[in-house]
């Protein structure tokens, strides 16, 4: 079978998908929306074409889909796999070439379509020409499902995580002397890892962190990542003066998260919109407890008092009285029960199983053609 494989550009998650196209024994291919220098596994070839360097605009879609549509004629391949909703699986959808196996992001069925008219019928449009569709959360396949897609057609998984890699035995052996040099030993450290965008309601946990941190003396927080709110986040953090308190770690690679993960004692993810975060997975399969918001998503993986505790999405204040609850917490009992919650549920060695059975039920007895 000869898959495309259709992302915006580069991602832990694409790595993900693209090194089991490289291992699933078919003949891989990935085009990337935004051209760009990116890794791509042996075994997969890496399609060259113009593409674009900025979100989708209506004007670029005439020319995209006119550019697809010659570069698919000469792949010809017989199954593609493409998502976000809104942009990559809808100019697929434009081209009229099939079979089509879209995937949802999370934000797309979670949040664009609750917000844009355009929006939900760009996916609208997308779901009605995909012959299935690969989703993470059971959230976002009730969506799908509302918007009219076929509950029979949906793929839903865990895109899951490395077990061995992520696994509270190393991740506590690097954590504990991050924290010795860094001088928290003693401390009550948080992690947060979330993208520094509107969607994942950093600025909410900086808030909760602010008022908790002026009760609680021995309050730490982690805080990894970057993106487009850097200075209104900075700001939050220079007003409250807790640079003291705070770790700014920056972008980190995907594979030395584990230190970060087994130097706290608490994840924290308070987004506002989410699929089934792979953060969440990473930490919990360290054997880290987590607090988070509300969400749909988050209801899926994090059960009060079991695998974490739980705040109402938005809420500074009720998340600032959680954090001065963590020295009553049992962390260690349940932290087991993450790790066991992440065995069962988020193992991608078992999970990506799943993605070669929806690869096998999307193709169309003849070869990808147009309608």
């Amino acid at each position: 079978m000869r898959i495309l494989y259709f992302t915006r550009a580069d991602s832990v998650h694409d790595q993900r998908f693209l090194a089991a196209l490289a291992e699933s024994g078919h003949e891989g291919f990935v085009l990337r929306l935004r051209p760009g220098s990116y890794p791509t596994p042996e075994g997969v070839r890496s399609l060259e074409w113009g593409g674009i360097q900025t979100p989708l605009a209506e004007n670029d879609i005439p020319h995209l889909t006119r550019e697809l549509s010659d570069l698919l004629a000469q792949v010809q391949p017989d199954l593609v796999h493409a998502g976000p909703l809104q942009d990559l699986a809808f100019l697929i959808a434009r081209t009229g070439y099939t079979p089509l196996l879209s995937m949802s992001w999370g934000f797309d069925l979670m949040h664009d379509v609750q917000v844009s008219s355009d929006a939900s019928g760009k996916a609208r449009f997308a779901l009605g020409h995909s012959t299935r569709l690969i989703t993470d959360a059971y959230c976002s396949a009730a969506q799908a499902v509302r918007l009219g897609f076929g509950q029979e057609k949906i793929c839903i998984f865990p895109w899951g995580v490395d077990l061995a890699h992520f696994s509270p035995s190393v991740a506590r052996a690097r954590g504990t002397i991050w924290r010795e040099r860094q001088a928290w030993d003693g401390k009550r450290v948080l992690l947060c890892l979330r993208s520094w965008e509107l969607n994942y309601g950093v600025d909410v946990l900086l808030r909760a962190f602010a008022k908790a941190a002026k009760k609680d003396d021995d309050l730490r927080l982690i805080l990894l990542g970057d993106g487009s709110q850097r200075e209104h986040l900075l700001r939050i953090l220079q007003d409250a003066d807790l640079n003291d308190k705070v770790f700014l770690g920056g972008r980190v690679p995907n594979q030395d998260l584990i230190t970060y993960y087994g130097a706290a004692d608490l994840y924290v993810t308070p987004s506002h919109v989410d699929g089934s975060s792979v953060s969440l997975m990473e930490a919990m399969a360290c054997g880290l407890p987590s607090v988070a918001s509300d969400i749909p998503a988050n209801l899926e993986w994090v059960a009060e008092g079991q695998t974490g505790w739980l705040f109402p999405d938005g809420d500074s204040d009720a998340l600032a009285e959680l954090l001065l609850r963590v020295s009553s917490f049992n962390l260690g009992a349940v932290g087991r029960r993450a790790r066991e919650f992440a065995e069962r549920h988020a193992d991608w060695q078992q999970n990506k199983q799943q993605l070669f059975l929806c690869w096998e039920k999307a193709l169309n007895p003849s070869k990808g053609r147009y309608l």
